[in-house]
């Protein structure tokens, strides 16, 4: 069995040990992930795994024959040929194998001595060619590049024409279709969209060697892996089990870290008060001496950060009316000298309070356009955008970053710009979007792009706003930073509108689905997980009614795969019938949920009423704010859900009148 096995590895860089005396087994069938905080090691340990950065000591054993694969986080770049022809290179050991065999073949025809063995060495060759995807790589090749989210016409394309991402997407294609035994992947679903991220899902799922990955997204961690390793303060700990479950038996090792923790510290204090005050005295010198000597052979603990709990929330929501967004006839376009593409064709859409609407779709079908179009960025589009009576937009994208400079810290900008009541909170803040000790004094010239980014997004979330338009917001944040973003947004009190590849990210957070797609437009009322569920509908046959932007359904229960010439009347009337009932059982299903809901948050709003009617609340301006507040959400939540439900249950009188 193939394996790659470190025993009481150590890695120093300075005075600082990145790894003690690690050790790890990775072996076909490993399901594993490497957690750990930004700066922790865990990039420096995926190379020393690969064979790339040696280590100051310790065994390294490879299985012999044993193949490694190792995918960095970024900076491949690929040139001189096509995609089809980079990726074919992913088979160079067929082709060094295809040598040898031309070899052993001149050396038969010079020495036919040696005739057993090197036939027994080309019977192996073609054994091994046989076995491995070699004579099916063309068609290998197609079916991974498609499955990442390439395109056929890409396929002759030069490489050098793809943007950065879509270089790091052509490195992960050759790293899979080279099958190494052990995949060493170091955030693999950085450059992926969520087609990507579910096609690479299944492929690890079905891969039978052993893999150690990292990632900042939950989801795709929980469904592919059953193993976590977490390095921290140099050491590798191991947790069976999905990331999930890693994270909350962590949070019980917390618990008892902390209390050790605040010990130690008022210990630390104690002393440190100690000397403070005393050791300048001759009486009491040899006494400071002594409590010196002791802080400096404490071993101190320390919490991890990506455990630590830090909560903030945004400042208050300015009023708004309850439609905040309205699209009329919106219609996008790119043309040059060649061709037109057009990305959005006719659509219409109302986003009303308290929504957040994300929008899907696969790369290219114009998610970012529309953010930009609603935010004021894009102004060469037709039709017509209109916001709501006090609408104030927070708009976020990667372009944001560019607009960072100058020679001030970040502390220094943000204290100018910030609500006065948030900045004893702006360490915390800062420190959880991963900018920590004497980082925020970095001056904003010397920030990398990354750190720019992720900036310009607490910029945007400490402005007094109600419409957030967020695009790829997730993309610079570990998981700890994406929980404290995912918190702060489920509690602000306006709208947000969305782009994110984080699936776990989505799921939490959105109530509303516009689905974008080679011009065309959907609009699936409820979360993800709902919208998910109607395209796997969709995909088995019965293909659900998708609400469109004019709220009409599309045509009920026609499968795909039937040639309606072919079908005699009877039973064309038939199978349609049976689809038709299927669906309205579906649709009743969707109609009793919807109504449950509605229950729920009347239930919620009557205890809202009630504590507004408390002396304690209505005589505290404050609480009384945050009590209307919450009633305006519930309130645009039923109004939402009520719409769905009118449409569902006009839908199924539809249906009563067919049967």
């Amino acid at each position: 069995m193939a394996f790659v096995q470190f025993s009481k590895v150590s890695l120093a860089f300075g005075d600082r040990d990145i790894l003690k005396e690690v050790s790890i087994n990775l072996a076909s069938g490993t399901k594993a992930a490497l957690a750990g905080s930004n700066g922790s090691g865990k990039t420096t340990l995926m190379k020393v795994l690969a064979g790339i950065t040696p280590c100051d000591t310790g065994d390294r054993a490879v299985q012999k024959n044993t193949r490694i694969g190792y995918l960095p986080q970024a900076g491949i770049v690929h040139k001189g040929c096509t995609l089809r022809e980079e990726t074919d290179r992913a088979f160079s050991f067929g082709y060094d194998l295809l040598n040898e065999m031309d070899a052993i073949g001149d050396e038969l025809a010079k020495n036919p001595l040696k005739n057993q063995v090197l036939l027994e060495r080309h019977h192996e060759i073609q054994r091994i060619l046989e076995e491995s995807s070699w004579y099916r790589r063309e068609t290998l090749a197609e079916q991974i590049l498609l499955g990442l989210g390439f395109d056929r016409k890409d396929l002759e394309r030069n490489v050098e024409e793809f943007s950065g991402g879509w270089q790091m997407r052509i490195a992960l294609a050759k790293i899979l279709l080279e099958n190494p035994d052990i995949l060493l992947l170091d955030e693999p679903t950085n450059y992926l969209d969520i087609e990507a991220r579910n096609w690479l899902e299944q492929f690890l799922k079905d891969f039978t060697g052993g893999f150690l990955l990292v990632s900042h997204d939950r989801y795709f961690l929980d469904v592919t892996i059953n193993e976590v390793y977490e390095l921290f303060d140099g050491s590798l700990h191991r947790y069976p089990g999905n990331f999930t479950h890693y994270e909350k038996v962590r949070e019980v090792e917390l618990e008892s870290l902390i209390a050790r923790y605040e010990i130690q510290q008022e210990e630390i204090k104690k002393l440190e008060d100690f000397i403070r005050r005393f050791g300048a005295k001759a009486t009491k010198a040899a006494q400071a001496q002594e409590r010196q000597k002791q802080l400096d052979k404490m071993e101190r603990i320390e919490i991890p950060e990506t455990l630590k709990k830090i909560h903030f929330n945004f400042p208050p929501s300015p009023h708004s009316g309850r439609l905040v967004v309205s699209l009329e006839h919106i219609s996008k376009t790119y043309c040059n000298e060649n061709s037109s593409n057009t990305v959005i064709k006719d659509l219409d859409l109302v986003v009303e309070k308290g929504e957040r609407l994300v929008i899907a779709g696969r790369n290219g079908a114009g998610k970012t356009t529309l953010l930009r179009i609603i935010a004021g960025e894009d102004s060469s589009y037709e039709g017509l955008v209109k916001l709501g009576s006090g609408v104030s937009v927070g708009y976020f994208s990667q372009d944001n970053a560019e607009k960072i400079t100058g020679n001030v810290s970040m502390l220094e900008m943000l204290e100018s710009e910030s609500p006065l009541e948030l900045i004893p909170k702006l360490r915390d803040m800062l420190g959880s979007f991963l900018f920590r000790g004497d980082d925020v004094y970095k001056s904003l010239d010397v920030l990398s792009g990354g750190e720019k980014s992720r900036l310009a997004l607490l910029r945007i979330l400490l402005k007094p706003v109600n419409l957030l338009i967020l695009d790829e917001a997730t993309n610079h944040l570990d998981l700890h930073s994406r929980d404290v973003l995912l918190n702060a947004l489920k509690g602000f009190g306006g709208t947000v509108l969305f782009v994110s590849h984080d699936r776990g990210f989505i799921e939490s957070l959105a109530t509303r689905v516009l689905e974008l797609s080679s011009g065309r437009h959907r609009v699936f009322p409820g979360n993800y997980s709902y919208y998910l569920e109607r395209l796997e509908d969709e995909k088995n046959g019965i293909i659900a009614s998708p609400l469109t932007h004019t709220g009409t359904p599309s045509s009920i229960g026609r499968k795909t795969d039937i040639n309606e010439n072919q079908i005699s009347g009877n039973q064309k009337s038939w199978e349609e019938d049976k689809k038709i009932k299927a669906e309205k059982r579906r649709l009743e299903k969707e109609e009793s949920r919807l109504l449950e809901e509605i229950s729920m948050l009347e239930e919620k709003k009557s205890a809202l009423v009630i504590e507004l009617a408390k002396p304690e609340v209505y005589s505290d301006g404050e609480k009384c704010r945050k009590v209307q507040a919450s009633l305006e959400s519930i309130d645009a939540g039923i109004h939402t859900i009520t719409q769905e439900w009118e449409k569902i249950s006009g839908l199924l009188s539809q249906m009563e009148s067919s049967i």
